[in-house]
């Protein structure tokens, strides 16, 4: 049954409801990060998750959300209070926070104050211009046993941290940004078709899509490029682009890369089609080059590419789980939401109408998908993933932003907007794809380091 602009904002108000009714007090908010569908007396209690702050599983990832809700209505008295205790938590911790990555640090406090209250991400910028180095930014995250080396990747490392400061602007945007950039360009390794990053500076496999790999590290310095007017960077980021098409696949009109290199690294599905791992997220490097003012890569031209991006999401078989391990998540990092939320992106920044309502066509799919596969009951709705390679792969809710209804209800809430406003919907946008729609739509943008 297809959903109306009412169904889908419906459903993601019963999802919001669930993840409010998880949201717990201790020294400020907090979220678990999953919730367990057993009744039982004895069943645990619920914990945060590691960093209980964190944008990708924490308290921070409410916040995309309330800006999601703001568009829709005036905020209730709960969640006002709710986004207040956020700004406390995340304004006092940032003062002595050392992990400084966009999904599990301070990047990600600058992203949830900015969006709840403007201004207040300073004191998460100035740290972050604190801590930093020659070489980047130490990580406190345990990727690479014993070390605290400097990470490269959107989700950990430098690059997530480049594009927050640009996002954000303000007196630290620029040498957040400059330090972050050259970091990256002496860590980057030359090929035969230009230039790679791996996640660490040890990291011996490559994940080469937008999450941890070179085509996010090629979109942050493409940006950054564009906004400190260094051309160096946006040549790096041209040289990143060709080293991914390289070990990508332009069969049929579409383009792919391996989600792992080489694929015996990582037990998945040789090719993936998600933001984090697949051309959804991988389309927002064709679309940086773009906004630096890059016309082609290797011969071809960074709007088509950026189209073959979106070819292969249509012709993939998403959101359809075709088989185990193919498409088990609907989540915004690895699933349907994110998938959807791509899709809008690049609709409402095509001149092509025909092409412009394909993309809505799918978008509107990947809601359809949210929609039957929602869990719904007294106390509202969520999602229940599968991990195939586990005995009981039914896994409990999640409610963070990037693996549970946070993210999807933020999704939701988006999508019907576009349903009721048509293309020139407002777009809250975030670090890692503000570039990728139009200037005009953008609610919180930061489009220059000033």
């Amino acid at each position: 049954m297809k959903s109306s602009y009412d169904g889908y904002r419906e459903l993601g108000e019963a999802a919001w409801s669930w993840v409010l009714d998880q949201v717990r007090e201790d020294d400020g908010p907090w979220l678990p990060e999953t919730v367990s569908e057993d009744a039982a007396e004895d069943s645990p209690d619920p914990v945060p998750a590691k960093d209980r702050d964190c944008l990708y599983a924490g308290i921070a990832g409410l916040a995309p959300v309330l800006a999601e809700i703001a568009r829709h209505r005036e905020p209730t008295e709960r969640e006002r209070s709710l986004a207040a205790g956020i700004v406390t938590r995340l304004s006092a911790a940032a003062e002595t926070r050392t992990e400084p990555s966009l999904y599990d640090g301070l990047s990600g406090d600058v992203t949830a104050l900015r969006l709840l209250a403007a201004g207040t991400e300073s004191v998460a910028l100035r740290r972050l211009a604190e801590l930093a180095a020659p070489d980047g930014w130490r990580t406190t995250v345990d990727f690479e046993a014993g070390s605290d080396a400097p990470l490269n990747d959107i989700i950990m490392g430098t690059a997530g941290v480049v594009l927050t400061a640009v996002w954000a602007g303000g007196e630290f945007a620029e040498p957040i940004a400059t330090t972050g950039c050259e970091a990256l360009l002496r860590v980057a390794h030359r090929t035969e078709a230009g230039l790679d990053w791996g996640i660490g500076a040890t990291t011996e496999w490559r994940a080469p899509n937008y999450s941890h790999g070179t085509a996010g590290v090629a979109s942050a310095l493409a940006v950054a490029g564009a906004a400190l007017g260094r051309q160096d960077f946006v040549e790096a980021a041209s040289l990143g682009a060709q080293h991914v098409l390289s070990v990508g696949q332009l069969d049929d009109g579409g383009f792919v890369v391996p989600h792992t290199i080489p694929p015996s690294k990582r037990e998945v599905e040789p090719v993936t089609y998600t933001w984090c791992h697949g051309p959804a997220g991988t389309s927002h490097l064709f679309s940086a080059l773009t906004h630096a003012g890059v016309a082609e890569v290797s011969g071809l031209g960074v709007g088509e590419l950026r189209q073959r991006c979106m070819t292969s999401l249509l012709t993939s078989g998403v959101p359809q789980r075709l088989r185990p391990g193919f498409w088990d998540n609907d989540g915004r990092c690895c699933g349907t939401a994110g998938v959807g939320d791509v899709l809008l992106d690049a609709a409402q920044d095509c001149g092509d109408t025909d092409t412009a309502d394909r993309l809505v066509r799918a978008a509107l799919v990947m809601g359809d998908a949210l929609v039957e596969r929602a869990i719904r009951d007294e106390a509202g709705a969520r999602w229940r993933f599968l991990e195939h390679r586990q005995e009981h792969p039914l896994l409990p809710p999640g409610t963070s932003w990037m693996q549970g209804a946070a993210g999807i209800a933020a999704y939701l809430f988006r999508l019907a907007r576009f349903v009721e406003t048509g293309p020139d919907a407002a777009v809250v946008d975030r670090p890692d794809q503000w570039w990728a729609v139009p200037e005009r739509l953008r609610t919180t943008g930061g489009t220059a380091v000033s």
